[in-house]
């Protein structure tokens, strides 16, 4: 006969086995284990640059205080001046074309067209292209030799003009085409989630008094997804403030420093000019550019929240 074991009392718990901890911990590890690692990445790498923007580094970093003589090199400059002015010309304008171009298309599919599907893919694909390919593309595209205006002119009309690339006063404008059409479609997607989201029977009651379709936007639609369309002016904000690489293939910065935006700037004094104290400087304020996005958006957010568990 077997004898009994000893008495569990009814605190007693089994230890788990080796594979019930594996697999508790597997999905932790995989979540938390890369996102330290890419915080570490992020925070310790910013420290960093800030750092070095007070020292005198030039080619290699050096650890010399120097105060705020970078920053003071960088704002005298002639092209963080126009970066900054480039930036606000191309923040609006992407961020407004991108963003009517995406409610736009987002109102049309949510009619229940055919062919929704197909459709939505097709404006989501820019997405799927980089930067890079998107700026060499539209390079082509709007090069006077190569693209629209040849192309133009080779049906007929000698007189058409599409020379913007190489306008001084209209190449920035061409990349806002570019960029606008490559973030069209995530603002889309945002979008017509929230018009989905909308009850049908305010729509319905809107229909019943009479509502006309601009007046049910401008009145049920609109207000409900207000939240969404913060995020989308927010996430294409980043988007304008970090541009470098359709810029870079796009224009190079080009004509002259006719569209250099502020993280070119970043790479010319570090990559080009060697200047490495300076290129840091400039970085902490490209980053100073983003927090002034960011750092009302969570305060809304927390406003937001706030306001929601007070109404419970």
């Amino acid at each position: 006969m077997s004898q009994a074991g000893p008495a569990r009392g009814p605190g007693w718990r089994a230890w788990p086995s080796w594979r019930a901890w594996i697999a508790k911990s597997l999905p932790l590890a995989v979540i938390w284990v890369p996102l330290l690692i890419n915080a570490g990445h992020v925070l310790g790498f910013t420290v960093w640059t800030t750092w070095l923007s007070f020292t005198t580094s030039e080619l290699l970093p050096e650890y010399d205080w120097a105060g705020l003589r970078s920053y003071r090199a960088v704002v005298r400059t002639e092209n963080i001046e126009i970066a900054y002015i480039n930036l606000v010309l191309y923040g609006v304008g992407f961020v407004g074309l991108a963003t009517l171009a995406g409610f736009v298309l987002a109102v049309l599919l949510d009619q229940r067209i055919r062919a929704e599907n197909l459709l939505r893919t097709i404006y989501l694909y820019p997405l799927a292209v980089s930067f890079v390919v998107t700026g060499t593309v539209w390079s082509w595209l709007l090069n006077p030799g190569l693209g629209v205006q040849k192309f133009v002119r080779n049906l007929g009309w000698t007189d058409f003009h599409f020379d913007w690339i190489i306008d001084r006063d209209m190449a920035i404008y061409a990349i806002v085409i570019a960029a606008a059409w490559h973030a069209a479609g995530f603002a889309m997607a945002l979008f017509l989630a929230g018009l989905r989201s909308i009850d049908p029977d305010l729509a319905k009651a809107a229909q019943i008094d009479g509502a006309g379709p601009l007046r049910y936007y401008l009145r049920i639609v609109l207000p409900g997804i207000a939240p969404i369309a913060i995020a989308v002016l927010v996430i294409l904000l980043q988007f304008a403030i970090k541009t470098f690489d359709l810029v870079r293939a796009l224009t190079g910065g080009g004509p002259g420093i006719a569209t250099t935006l502020p993280a070119l700037v970043v790479y010319d004094f570090m990559f080009q000019r060697g200047q490495l104290g300076r290129g840091s400087a400039a970085a902490v304020l490209l980053l100073l550019s983003l927090l002034v996005v960011l750092l009302p958006y969570y305060a809304y957010a927390q406003w937001r929240a706030r306001r929601e568990r007070a109404r419970g």
